[in-house]
């Protein structure tokens, strides 16, 4: 496979649509250069569809998964069954121990291929398998499905041991904490999925609060698969200690900061009312950083997306899980962390993530740097309405580290609102699809990838779908802004 040079060369034409971003079979994004291309994705048309050379791992197949659910297939005469590899039989277990709950009746089975373990669904049950297989984060890798194909070969126990030891130790240093307290997933909502698994078990039957504008499926996850969630967008201190005293929540979930709109809550006064009344806070600092800010004094359990600017290449999905020592629950979590973990980082991930990971602490700060830069440029365009940026949040700065920076991303607004938005964007010469955190820039109308059926809420929320969200790589300061000024003339 060719790589392509996605800092110098980037696909954001139309001839481009589709193609993995970066070039490389275990891509976690895919170009969609145009508006249209965008809705065309979210309403299914077979036009965009049958294009895509990668998408997003939970909200789709790889084309390797895609060529393992064949094989898993390829035994049932039934055109309305489905399939949905797992790396282990605990975990494939899981997923249908949860389509048992919320089903029916309806077939389900499990299935050894290749290696991996293959949920098999019918047509009724099919709704709570994808459900699970989005929400959790826990089906098999690519690169998983690559060594069960044939097409890689199997990594080295003996290799991935050593680079496992050493991402450790490199999350500990960032985290401050010992290196027995982090745990490595396959991929940021695998690791919230154990966060709530172990905190659950405090309150049982008790929902999640989530604080703050919410990522889809950090507010989705507690809905579907455990015992729900509810949303609370005003953080007023007296109204919040009466959402607290009235819900019981089994924890409190923040995002440091939010997405996509990057303001961050006020963690410090969140968590003292949460720890008053015996409430876990669990904090996904995924956008943020922990290179940046340091949730750790504050929440109980920090977890964190791997696949973005800490891997930084797009594709390898991981995700990390640290318990706080400073946590009243730390003895209690730490135990049930460790006794209950069923689905590790695989070995191959593991592998490519601490080799990606090396340079993480040279890749950050520039990014941090750039998207300053661009946001700056942004601020002074007489097109450009508004630019959120965390730099702009005291609460942010509140829990930052010395030196550090506000991360990669940025959103914005364009006076001419939606009309003006399709312009700037068909014609913005980076790269445009969902993801982030990558070492090329990454731009997507991230209302509508993420939030499509549900527009109006959102716009009740204060968020626009209007809104441009771009994701800040590595590109000269200078070449980026001219592509920006390009886009945004009239």
């Amino acid at each position: 496979m060719i790589k392509r040079n996605l800092i110098t060369n980037p696909c954001w034409s139309a001839k481009d649509l589709g193609q993995a971003l970066p070039n490389s079979p275990h891509a976690v994004s895919v170009a969609l250069p145009r508006w249209q291309d965008v809705i065309d994705y979210e309403e299914k048309k077979p036009s965009c569809i049958d294009s895509l050379k990668s998408i997003y791992p939970r909200f789709g197949f790889n084309p390797l998964i895609q060529e393992v659910v064949k094989k898993a297939l390829s035994t049932h005469s039934k055109s309305d069954y489905n399939a949905w590899p797992y790396p282990d039989s605990a975990t494939a277990q899981k997923a249908k121990d949860h389509c048992k709950r919320f089903t029916k009746g309806g077939e389900i089975l499990i299935r050894e291929v290749l290696g991996l373990y293959c949920l098999i669904t019918d047509a009724d049950t099919t709704p709570a398998a994808k459900a699970f297989w989005q929400h959790t984060g826990l089906g098999a890798s690519s690169r998983l499905a690559a060594i069960a194909l044939g097409k890689e070969p199997p990594a080295s126990q003996a290799i991935a041991k050593i680079a496992r030891g050493a991402l450790e130790k490199r999350l500990a240093n960032i985290y401050g904490c010992n290196s027995e307290s982090i745990q490595l997933h396959p991929s940021g909502m695998a690791a919230f999925t154990s966060a709530l698994e172990i905190v659950t078990k405090l309150r049982p039957k008790s929902p999640t609060l989530q604080i703050g504008f919410p990522y889809v499926d950090v507010l989705k996850l507690p809905q579907v698969v455990f015992e729900g969630s509810n949303l609370f967008l005003n953080t007023e201190p007296t109204n919040l200690a009466k959402e607290l005293d009235s819900q019981k929540p089994s924890a409190v979930v923040v995002e440091l900061p939010s997405n996509p709109m990057l303001q961050c809550i006020n963690l410090p006064e969140i968590a003292k009312l949460s720890h008053e009344r015996g409430i876990p806070v669990i904090a996904d600092d995924t956008i943020g950083s922990a290179i940046n800010i340091n949730a750790l004094p504050f929440a109980d359990i920090v977890f964190s997306s791997l696949t973005k600017s800490f891997a930084g290449r797009g594709d390898i999905l991981a995700g990390s899980l640290v318990v706080s020592p400073h946590s009243f629950w730390f003895n209690e979590f730490s135990k049930s962390l460790k006794d209950n973990f069923t689905t590790p980082l695989s070995d191959a991930d593991t592998i490519a993530l601490e080799e990606a990971s090396r340079d993480v602490h040279i890749r950050i700060p520039k990014l941090n740097q750039a998207c300053h830069a661009l946001k700056t440029k942004l601020e002074s365009h007489p097109a450009v309405a508004r630019v959120l940026h965390p730099g702009e949040c005291q609460n942010f700065k509140s829990i930052m580290r010395s030196g550090a920076g506000y991360g990669c991303l940025l959103s914005f607004e364009l006076i001419g609102g939606l009309n003006k938005a399709k312009k700037v964007y068909d014609a913005l010469e980076v790269c445009k699809g969902p993801s982030l955190g990558t070492n090329f820039t990454l731009t997507c109308p991230y209302v509508l990838l993420a939030h499509y059926e549900e527009l109006n809420w959102a716009r009740e929320c204060g968020v626009p779908s209007h809104l441009l969200r771009v994701s800040v790589g590595l590109e000269k300061h200078e070449e980026l802004w001219s592509r920006f000024e390009r886009a945004l003339k009239d």
